[in-house]
């Protein structure tokens, strides 16, 4: 059986927000005001699909916003590992659940050349128009009180899990590498023998250690925090040998 293996994308593939690394694609290489204001909390994808709306009537094209994405710097160490994980994909799946954008991740990976890696991309679905507007969209409705409107990563998870069971594909275990709220949901859900594997000193670290000082028993896969990918390629490849 093979291990699976989850990735969130910003702050964790790459170390910083995609969605605002785009803003320096603009002429002023900033948003105005009454733009940044329009923001609601839970809702921002709605406020992206309005930034990317407002980047292409600053004439942006799609060529130069891929160049400034493409510039975005790869968190330490998840070079080494995605090289591994493409590598090692007979005892590997890899997914991506991600509240980027689907144009965003592809570009990223593309330019790296390490999109042989992962088996899978659930984040919200973007296209570029006959305009060059990059539009995009909510990846799915749910009823998880926890989670933005727009993606409850919890639910993505089992839904793939469902599927991959439905063709007889069954894992040994999870890890699950990310960095924000959204995902404590999924690690919730996470069962002994998975490991949940949060970046050190960001939200979903501290929200797991607030999880555990309320309730032990709250958690049931172990946790491993981790500053760089060469730790997680350690603990992948002692996993799987």
């Amino acid at each position: 059986m093979k291990t699976l293996v989850v990735f969130d994308f910003d702050y964790t593939i790459v170390d910083d927000n995609s969605d605002t690394w785009v803003i320096r694609s603009t002429p002023e290489q900033t948003l105005p005001d009454w733009l940044k204001k329009s923001y609601e909390r839970g809702r921002w994808t709605e406020y992206m699909a309005r930034v990317l709306t407002y980047i292409g009537d600053q004439s942006v094209q799609p060529g130069h916003m891929r160049a400034v994405m493409e510039s975005i710097p790869f968190t330490d160490g998840m070079i080494e590992l995605l090289t591994f994980i493409s590598e090692n994909k007979k005892d590997i799946d890899c997914i991506i659940i991600s509240d980027s954008n689907s144009v965003f991740i592809d570009w990223v990976l593309h330019a790296s050349g390490l999109k042989s890696a992962i088996d899978d991309v659930f984040t919200n679905p973007a296209s570029i128009d006959a305009r060059g507007y990059v539009n995009v969209r909510c990846f799915h409705a749910h009823d998880c009180q926890q989670c933005p409107v727009n993606l409850c990563k919890r639910r993505v998870l089992h839904d793939f899990r469902e599927k991959q069971a439905q063709a007889d594909v069954h894992y040994e275990r999870i890890c699950y590498i990310g960095d924000g709220g959204n995902d404590f949901c999924p690690v919730r859900e996470l069962k002994e023998g998975d490991i949940a594997m949060p970046r050190k000193g960001f939200t979903l670290e501290k929200l797991l250690c607030k999880a555990i000082s309320e309730d032990s028993e709250a958690l049931h896969a172990k946790i491993m925090p981790w500053a760089s990918g060469n730790e997680i390629l350690r603990e992948l490849t002692a996993l799987i040998e």
